[in-house]
């Protein structure tokens, strides 16, 4: 039963898509993976070909295409075997706060360059002693005039190299409740006072540019504020919805990826005279491994169409969130299993996947801290 109901531009976009990345990513996929970064010019030449931020309006230079475009480029990513290319980041995560709560004159500044990829964003809210507890974050706003003066340290941020334009959380420490205080501001790199820290070496995620960025003295226009004030810690509830979904369905791509190549080595690998996946142990576990896929692929589909339609599926994205990305860990396992000693050689693409997959249940908020909001909405 088809879900999500994808008409002929989706298919050709993906086409479309797929032969950009054909071309464009997947043969410099090992050099950025060693290098480190993606190239800027890879965003930009995103943004030419209309990639980028599809759901922004006609009247900043977007297309006003609905969520099934990002949910494609999301798949596709996963298909490019990396993860430096933060696309879904830049276009569903961060650059929604701008278009919902920015002024009109934030978004005709900027949205035309999110569009275009002239504009490479990042959300800053992790701190080293504060992640996925927003109440214990320590870095300061304080208004002087009509500027905004940042003091603070937040690590951890992805596209924090290459970002142009950064979306922080900050607090007013004046104010005594510690989510009424927090507020969102936009700062643009290079102001003085923000400064790009070192790149993090990871794990996995290799190619994508997590960084530290420090503020000292941070002075920023009063109108880069997001919203009304004190209204972060609400803006950041609304939006999280989105971005967590948005981690279910790499999630589920990345299993389907993940899937499809320990399948293909199963049925080539041969082992006492006979391909392995005539094996009835390694039938059992394609098989377990394929319908928990499925069973990720269809719950997240219906909460992909149920957002389209607006409704609200906090509960369920959370639950989602974690369900998925503990069953990308557990697919990520069994396929290094079933790949013997191969699976530990990185020419095998299963190696970097197992890598890759184990944070996914951290980013985004933890899955406990999912589980806890879904126990919280259940009155548990």
């Amino acid at each position: 039963m088809e879900i999500l109901k994808y008409g002929e531009e989706h298919r050709k976009f993906r086409e479309k898509l797929r032969g950009f990345f054909d071309r464009e990513v997947i043969p410099h996929a090992d050099e950025w993976e060693r290098s480190g970064m993606v190239p800027r010019s890879l965003w930009r030449r995103m943004g030419e070909e209309g990639f980028l931020c599809m759901h922004v309006g006609r009247e900043y230079g977007g297309a006003g295409a609905d969520f099934l475009y990002s949910v494609i480029v999301t798949e596709e990513l996963a298909r490019t075997r990396q993860t430096g290319l933060a696309a879904p980041l830049h276009s569903d995560v961060v650059v929604p706060y701008i278009g919902s709560f920015g002024s009109e004159e934030l978004k005709r500044k900027y949205l035309p360059g999110c569009v275009s990829g002239e504009i490479v964003t990042a959300i800053a809210m992790t701190e080293p002693d504060a992640g996925s507890d927003l109440a214990s974050m320590r870095t300061s706003a304080v208004r002087d005039g009509d500027s905004i003066i940042l003091n603070g340290e937040k690590i951890f941020i992805s596209n924090g190299i290459h970002c142009d334009l950064l979306v922080i959380a900050a607090r007013d420490a004046s104010v005594e409740d510690p989510y009424r205080g927090i507020d969102l501001y936009l700062v643009e790199a290079g102001t003085a006072g923000f400064e790009k820290g070192k790149r993090l070496s990871k794990m996995g995620w290799h190619s994508q540019d997590t960084a530290e960025l420090l503020f000292r003295d941070c002075r920023i226009p009063t109108a880069n504020r997001l919203g009304s004030k004190g209204g972060g810690f609400l803006m950041l509830m609304e939006k999280l919805q989105q971005e967590r979904l948005m981690c279910s369905i790499i999630a589920v791509a990345a299993a389907e990826n993940i899937l499809s190549t320990t399948m293909e080595f199963c049925r080539e690998k041969r082992d006492f005279g006979r391909v392995i996946s005539r094996s009835q142990e390694v039938q059992f576990t394609l098989v377990e491994m394929a319908t928990e896929v499925r069973l990720g692929r269809t719950f997240v589909d219906k909460l992909i169409a149920d957002h389209m339609e607006g409704k609200a599926i906090v509960v369920e994205a959370s639950m989602a969130k974690y369900w998925t990305t503990d069953m990308v860990m557990r697919v990520a396992d069994r396929s290094l299993e079933l790949h013997g000693n191969c699976g530990c050689c990185e020419e095998y693409p299963v190696a970097r996947a197992w890598r890759d997959a184990r944070v996914m249940s951290i980013f985004a908020g933890t899955n406990e801290i999912m589980k806890g909001i879904a126990a919280k909405f259940m009155g548990l």
